[in-house]
């Protein structure tokens, strides 16, 4: 029984080692990495929870159990080494007024800003990272960043995918749409907002 615990419990942490090697693979571009990362995602179970948290900084988080379409983003890039709050935080330092004015706020706030999508998509323009809005599924790569406007005014992102769909004309989108991280077909689902290639 112990040697099949350990068994188990060596199995695991190479699996595990493995995958972290490759996500940290030189010869891997940022978009690859982007795609394993959100791809390992999708096996966590997470509660949609957009409610406003307090959070340490830089670096805040709320509890991985927890999240929303955003916070898929900014966990993604973490572990790569791009922290969205402290980025969009000192950016909207410099220039707030230049952010959407849609919440009535006065200042930055580095709890919540970084989790809403109209000022990702407004960081992301900022960097010249922004690619033109089409319907075409041919326009997008794994690893792109894409908004939607969904039903009822709701700003909405999410990572393409190296997945196609079934009848291979579209990358699926691995997203939070209110289950949890999945992957799945809904690239032209919704009307499109926004096109981004992050580049580093």
């Amino acid at each position: 029984m112990i040697r099949n615990f350990l068994m188990t419990f060596f199995i695991v942490v190479v699996t595990a080692s493995t995958t972290v090697a490759q996500i940290a693979s030189p010869q891997a571009t940022f978009a690859d990495s982007l795609v394993a990362v959100a791809l390992e995602r999708t096996r966590h179970q997470v509660v949609y929870d957009g409610s406003y948290q307090s959070l340490a900084y830089p670096g805040g988080d709320v509890a991985d159990d927890r999240g929303v379409c955003t916070d898929l983003i900014i966990r993604c890039f973490r572990v790569l080494g791009v922290d969205l709050q402290k980025e969009v935080h000192e950016d909207m330092l410099k220039d707030f007024p230049a952010y959407p004015n849609l919440w009535n706020l006065s200042r930055p706030d580095a709890n919540i800003d970084h989790r809403r999508v109209p000022n990702l998509q407004r960081y992301f323009e900022g960097r010249n990272l922004e690619l033109p809005i089409t319907s075409n599924p041919a326009d997008f790569q794994p690893g792109d960043l894409v908004t939607w406007m969904l039903p009822g005014n709701l700003p909405h992102i999410g990572i393409v995918a190296k997945e196609k769909s079934r009848d291979g004309h579209r990358h699926l989108v691995i997203h939070n749409i209110g289950r949890g991280p999945r992957q799945e077909d809904c690239l032209l689902d919704f009307p499109i907002t926004g096109h981004y290639r992050y580049q580093r």
